[in-house]
């Protein structure tokens, strides 16, 4: 089964720590966090679980189709909004559980002085089959 692990720059339920914006950490703080995401993905990547994971910028927009022969209406950036995606992580695994798991794992990701930040990770599952309609 695979699930999309979404770290959360801001928004979600509320954090059990407040270790700050990561803005204001050290850059060997940034670079400890960032290691500590690549190593949990090479150790994913050893037992075939990890699918893909990317950081993303801050900076994007809202994009939706305005009618036949007109551009695109966009909408944004809004890197100022309460909820912001940080990155994301692909996970192939055998059970929600082993997804819950591996995300609580990955919520201990190191931040201000080398502490687990206990961050949310919002875990989805992908679709593996078209919804059906019954009456």
């Amino acid at each position: 089964m695979k699930y999309l692990l979404l770290k959360h720059y801001r928004g979600g339920p509320a954090p059990v720590v407040d270790y700050g914006s990561i803005d204001r950490w050290t850059p060997e703080e940034i670079d400890a966090h960032v290691q500590f995401m690549r190593d949990f993905a090479a150790r994913l990547e050893e037992t075939g679980e990890f699918i893909d994971g990317q950081a993303l910028a801050p900076e994007g927009a809202f994009v939706r189709y305005d009618g036949e022969g007109r551009p695109p209406v966009t909408d944004g950036p809004f890197a100022e909004t309460k909820d912001l995606i940080a990155g994301w992580m692909i996970i192939d695994v055998e059970s929600w559980d082993r997804a819950v798991q591996l995300a609580g794992e990955l919520s201990a990701a190191p931040g201000p002085g080398g502490k687990p930040i206990h961050e949310w990770l919002e875990v989805r599952p992908f679709l593996t089959e078209s919804p059906t309609v019954t009456e």
